[in-house]
């Protein structure tokens, strides 16, 4: 069974207009509104309900009350799509930035 595909222009060639549309996509927020880099402090504003661990061999389980809001731990590194493994007391978790803020600390 042959197919055939036949591309014809109602429009002469000549007179056809080409038009490149170029969209910008903004993926992360403004430096100025967040600011976070290895080492700063965060606080967790809301719990995830799946908690992925930041080992070698990854775990992925449900959070059964081991991260909830208020825990602070520290940005260990950024991975891809705004995920950011976070060390906690409990222990090391890849965690959406969704799911917590950068600590303020009082320097006085």
């Amino acid at each position: 069974m042959a197919m055939i595909l036949n591309l014809s222009s109602t429009t002469p060639a000549a007179s056809a207009k080409l038009t490149k549309r170029m969209h910008a996509v903004k993926c992360e927020l403004n430096s100025r509104e967040r600011k976070l880099e290895i080492g700063s402090p965060i606080i967790v504003i809301e719990a995830p309900k799946l908690l992925k661990t930041a080992s070698s061999v990854p775990c992925l389980r449900a959070n059964a009350g081991l991260v909830n809001p208020g825990d602070v731990g520290r940005i260990v590194s950024r991975k891809p799509m705004d995920v950011w493994a976070v060390r906690l007391s409990i222990g090391t978790y890849l965690i959406d930035g969704k799911y917590f803020k950068p600590l303020q600390l009082d320097d006085d």
